[in-house]
């Protein structure tokens, strides 16, 4: 008893994290017995207990579905909290999780594929199948960053294009399966819904055999606190212990993945916020993180069974998580600890040649945007096949494409736009428009306003999609103010304010509502909406937006050679970072009016443009425009073909494409 007390039992400095656990505690207590009188009487419980009639559906109510879904919940939190916390131990990352490393989507992948095409597989264990998409995605990220030698922001970038990645593909498949998946929506967004014990039988024992060996594994593990150096001084084989904790962490999600889906922020949230309350040794972190994650979810889905009563669409228990995570990880990541990435001061990667003749090169991709236009204009499927030019052809070309093709050249271009002009304000060569979380913030507040007044005009939508970006903009201004606008810092706002539209899209796709999958097309960045008007209004704001950014050239020169240089120039930082993020605000917006919040043409795109040798901020972002409006069109033209009649949206095919470049680029850097 000494010896566990000794070793597992926390100190005084975890004093703290014991009020928190308690005031949760508490509100658990009090919710439940809310909860309890609000749907059963005294006698269910106790004649429950005795023994369970049958015939009876309140206790049939309590026994099989209330008090399981009770458990569960318990055991979900303790089993995530205590992945992220072997996941944030042996990566020394405490920005790592479950959901930030791909392992969550990764899981739910390999279960959506798995139930569409292979489905005598689940036979063998849907654990397993979920346990194999999980450590594909851990795979990838470690494939990304093993040359960055694991560094905290990288691992947290390439498990954010590998989430987005993976999430593109389920969106992917929901649109085309909908009725072969109407079931695993919303298990997808995380719910927690029973009507017996099996997932409770299946998951305890599973945590319990866990929870055995990584108290097994405690003083191995806490040499991990230590540097590199030491911990290999002590003898520390790094890599298995790397090994063993990842695997523990994976199968773990998978197996809560499997049962209750899609479970966000709890895998990160519990096992920081011990930290933060004192919790400092691995020995203490053990108990307060699962407590804690328990506790959280417990108190969460019980919040989420009193408001559903009162709401006319369903709320997953998963979805309420990732709403309450997020702002909960805005104000935890100025209180951790994160190795510095990109500094403000770094002068931004430029190409190693420079294009002779600017203009020349220019022009072509300018030809090259109008054949790509041109193709997609008159080259397609119809009714008996691949059509070629012709009378009738050309009458459906002009009054069914040619808006689709207008609308994809102008979002690309305010993308591209966008893409680099951020690129070059933060000197890192992987920001964008979505990664900043802008284009995230732009469709909440559009989704938002198409949900509550479906009638809504055009000037109501700009209205609201401004304001909700400018308001994601006032908080990332507000949050980055105190370190210089750091672009580690940066990004990893973006990260959390994207991580907010993904509850969003959750909840429409699990209330299977008309509306909703209308707006999961748009979501996508389907052109499949726009008429001629739009089209016009939208080429005519690309254009304009075009003409503007020249007026910001010179800012633009000078803020890739570094803060110091820039003032030397007379250029006040402060007060051109925030006008550029301003205008890339309205930016964003107006390319999410069009096409929804697309994903990754505002990093290709200017990637591109630097790697044919432009390197003068006009040219860069004239051929980022170029390239970003010939990068949408070709999207918008496969994703009509390839899977004819069925579509693909705009969105989708840019955000695979996109995808997979940022990978690459990752990879190489």
């Amino acid at each position: 008893m000494r010896l566990l007390t000794k070793h597992c039992l926390p100190g005084k400095e975890s004093v703290p994290v014991r009020y928190l656990c308690v005031f949760l505690f508490m509100l658990g207590a009090a919710l439940t017995s809310y909860s309890f009188k609000q749907q059963f009487a005294f006698q269910t419980l106790s004649s429950s207990v005795v023994n369970t009639d049958s015939h009876d559906i309140y206790q049939i109510i309590f026994y099989y579905s209330w008090l399981p879904r009770i458990v569960l919940a318990i055991i979900c939190g303790a089993a995530l909290s205590l992945a992220g916390l072997l996941m944030q131990q042996v990566l020394r990352n405490p920005l790592v999780s479950p959901a930030t490393l791909g392992v969550a989507t990764g899981s739910q992948l390999a279960l959506f594929l798995t139930t569409l095409f292979a489905p005598e597989w689940l036979s063998i264990g849907s654990d397993w199948i979920a346990m194999l998409g999980g450590s594909c995605a851990v795979l990838m990220v470690f494939m990304l960053s093993w040359k960055r030698g694991l560094a905290p922001l990288i691992v947290v970038l390439a498990g954010l294009v590998v989430n987005l990645y993976f999430s593109s593909i389920n969106s992917a498949l929901l649109l085309f399966y909908q009725e072969e998946l109407k079931g695993l929506m919303v298990w997808g967004a995380g719910s927690l819904d029973q009507n017996s014990w099996t997932g409770v039988s299946y998951l305890l024992p599973r945590l319990g055999l866990v929870l055995a060996i990584t108290v097994l594994l405690l003083r191995p593990l806490s040499v991990l606190d230590l540097d590199e150096r030491s911990a290999k001084s002590l003898g520390a084989a790094l890599h298995h212990l790397r090994f063993i904790g990842l695997a523990l962490a994976i199968f773990l999600t998978g197996c809560v993945v499997s049962v209750a889906g899609v479970i966000s922020f709890v895998g990160l949230v519990a096992p920081a916020l011990a930290k933060l309350l004192g919790a400092r040794t691995l020995k203490q972190r053990m108990i307060w993180s699962p407590l804690l994650g328990a506790l959280l979810l417990l108190c969460t889905d019980l919040f989420v069974q009193l408001i559903s009563d009162q709401l006319p669409s369903l709320v997953p228990t998963g979805a309420t998580t990732a709403l309450l995570g997020a702002p909960l990880l805005l104000w935890l990541i100025p209180r951790l600890e994160m190795g510095r990435q990109f500094p403000a001061d770094k002068p931004a990667a430029l190409p190693i040649s420079r294009a002779g003749r600017p203009l020349a090169l220019l022009s072509a991709l300018f030809l090259l945007l109008l054949v790509l236009s041109v193709l997609a204009l008159v080259a397609g499927q119809g009714a008996t096949g691949w059509e070629w030019p012709s009378a009738s052809l050309i009458n459906t070309a002009y009054e069914w494409r040619l808006p689709r093709i207008l609308a994809a050249i102008s979002a690309g271009v305010l993308l591209a736009l966008a893409g680099s002009i951020i690129q070059r304000l933060t000197g890192n060569p992987m920001a964008s428009p979505e990664l900043l979380g802008i284009s995230s913030g732009s469709a909440m507040g559009l989704i938002a306003t198409l949900w509550l007044f479906p009638m809504a005009s055009l000037f109501m939508l700009c209205v609201a999609g401004i304001c909700s970006a400018l308001l994601v903009l006032a908080l990332i201004v507000m949050l980055n103010q105190g370190n210089g606008f750091r672009s580690d810092r940066l990004l990893l706002t973006g990260m959390a304010v994207t991580a907010l539209f993904e509850p969003v899209s959750s909840i429409l796709l699990a209330n299977n509502h008309p509306r909703g999958q209308q707006m999961l097309a748009w979501i996508s960045g389907s052109t499949y909406y726009m008429d001629y008007t739009l089209a016009i209004v939208a080429g005519s704001l690309a254009m304009m937006m075009l003409f503007v950014s020249r007026l910001f050239i010179r800012w633009l020169e000078i803020f890739p050679l570094g803060d110091v240089t820039a003032l030397s120039l007379g250029v006040g930082t402060r007060r051109a970072r925030l006008i550029l993020l301003v205008f890339v605000a309205l930016l964003t917006v107006v390319s999410t009016l069009i096409v929804g919040p697309l994903s990754f043409v505002g990093l290709l795109a200017p990637h591109m443009a630097r790697m044919l040798g432009f390197a003068r901020a006009g040219h860069q972002m004239l051929a980022a425009s170029l390239l970003g409006g010939g990068l949408m069109v070709l999207a918008d033209w496969v994703g009509r073909q390839i899977l004819f009649p069925q579509e693909i949206p705009a969105g989708l095919v840019a955000s695979l494409i996109g995808g997979t470049y940022f990978m690459w680029m990752l990879r190489k850097a």
